[in-house]
């Protein structure tokens, strides 16, 4: 058993993902029909030999916790998945960054007395056997391993941007550079080097220049913006992990290393397309590597016809969750979530649907992101003519996808009708109050008797 302690950065609050992230933590968002992001770096951790992890929260941290609490347990002596909430232990203050954070939580590495300490990133979707960084991190002899991947220069500005010498030290830093500024990679000016938010420390290094950072009264806190530059400036050993050349066990010979940051609407879209893509960039399939989460008790998908005068059900590329139910529909290319009813006579295509939702009957939907317990009456038509979508909808994205706060009744005509809880979130959040202060007159809302917590899946009454 690794005794190094992981601590995970999960109080991120995704503003970019906004409406999904109104109500949770970026962390917290469903993924792929029955995970949630946070369970990707979780499976990572203890896959890869940790038992000793820290989940640090702050911004909406409610449903993080409930899932981490119910779902996430280690059983030996001394091993653990402890959530960590904001706690002001350095005065009255939430974190003001990454590194405060870890600051605002220096007594728990100062408790674990090792040599290293890992921080990990809690909002990306990644599989990563830890443990072989840890190796190179120790080999090098480096104050600080940082984990590094190629990204599209245009993508410049999303990350810290990291230039090497021959041996992998780092010997330059660029945080988040517009596209004209950032430094190309050598050998291909297309792609930066970006860094992955994901770091080993060697404990004493880390101590000293979160203590120096937090005596600076001009820093961000950041281990981007000011962690990282001020070790560099000081002469600090900082060495790039190449996250290419990660093998995690049981994946066929020749995967490429999958790591997607999905702070966006369109990333996290596309990032739910490739799961259920015919050949999966990630295999959730590897039972030496299984990404755990939630044990639903559900009972099988079932896909049915709904009588002799109607189609049989046709799934193409698709991935639908168990307790969902499809009857004589048509879906391509589509991810359905758990605990959810396709009524017959529906076409869906290119759609990410969560849990709990309900199409009616002869619907079409296409580029659809549905937040959970969603309501589409029947005959409704969604992504067939974006300008008529983006007139009838609050949220749809550059690309037109047409996204669903968690809730929502769509009737086939008129306005659409948001849950009343989530109708006072995101009049207040700042994310979204601007849309939903233009959108004032153009939706109604739910009285109390239907809270956007009520899944509006199968049921059989009477």
């Amino acid at each position: 058993m690794n005794r190094t302690p992981v601590l995970v950065l999960a109080g991120g609050k995704g503003s970019r993902l906004a409406p999904l992230t109104c109500h949770r933590a970026k962390p917290s968002v469903p993924f792929a029909g029955r995970y949630r992001i946070i369970d990707f770096v979780l499976s990572n951790v203890v896959n890869s030999g940790y038992r000793r992890v820290f989940v640090l929260t702050q911004f909406m941290a409610s449903s993080l916790i409930r899932h981490i609490s119910r779902n996430w347990h280690l059983t030996g002596i001394q091993e653990f998945i402890e959530i960590v909430p904001a706690q002001m232990r350095m005065g009255p203050s939430w974190y003001k960054g990454t590194a405060d954070a870890v600051l605002q939580n220096l007594n728990l590495i100062h408790e674990a007395r090792s040599r290293d300490v890992a921080i990990f990133s809690g909002d990306h979707i990644y599989k990563f056997a830890m443990d072989q960084m840890e190796v190179a991190h120790v080999e090098s002899g480096a104050d600080l391993t940082i984990a590094a991947w190629p990204v599209p220069i245009a993508d410049s500005h999303h990350f810290g941007v990291m230039v090497v010498d021959e041996t992998g030290r780092l010997i330059g830093f660029q945080e988040k550079p517009q596209q004209q500024d950032a430094r190309p990679m050598p050998g291909d000016p297309t792609r930066v080097l970006a860094s992955m938010g994901n770091y080993f420390f060697r404990r004493d290094a880390l101590i000293d220049v979160l203590t120096a950072d937090a005596e600076d009264p001009d820093s961000a806190h950041d281990f981007g913006k000011n962690v990282i530059p001020r070790m560099l400036r000081g002469g600090a050993h900082i060495q790039v992990y190449d996250f290419g050349s990660n093998r995690v066990p049981g994946e066929r010979e020749g995967t490429v290393p999958y790591w997607r940051d999905v702070g966006t609407i369109e990333s996290y879209f596309a990032a739910n397309m490739e799961v259920r893509s015919s050949l999966p960039a990630v295999n959730v399939y590897n039972r030496q590597w299984r990404i755990r989460t939630a044990q639903r008790d559900y009972p099988p998908a079932r896909l049915v016809r709904h009588s002799d005068a109607h189609a049989l059900v046709s799934a193409v590329d698709s991935l639908i969750c168990e307790g969902a139910i499809v009857s004589s529909s048509m879906l391509e290319r589509v991810m359905l979530g758990y605990d959810t009813f396709v009524h017959a006579g529906c076409h869906l295509e290119d759609s990410v649907m969560l849990s709990g939702c309900d199409i009616g009957e002869g619907a079409r939907l296409r580029r659809v992101l549905f937040d959970k317990n969603c309501v589409i009456e029947p005959g409704t038509e969604i992504g067939w003519d974006t300008e008529a979508d983006r007139e009838r909808f609050p949220f749809v994205s550059e690309s037109g996808i047409v996204v669903l706060p968690k809730g929502t009744v769509v009737p086939r005509s008129g306005p659409i009708r948001l849950a009343f809880d989530m109708a006072e979130l995101m009049r207040r959040d700042p994310d979204t109050k601007q849309i939903m202060a233009e959108f004032e007159g153009r939706y109604d809302v739910t009285d109390r008797s239907r809270h956007s917590h009520q899944s509006s899946g199968p049921r059989y009454e009477g």
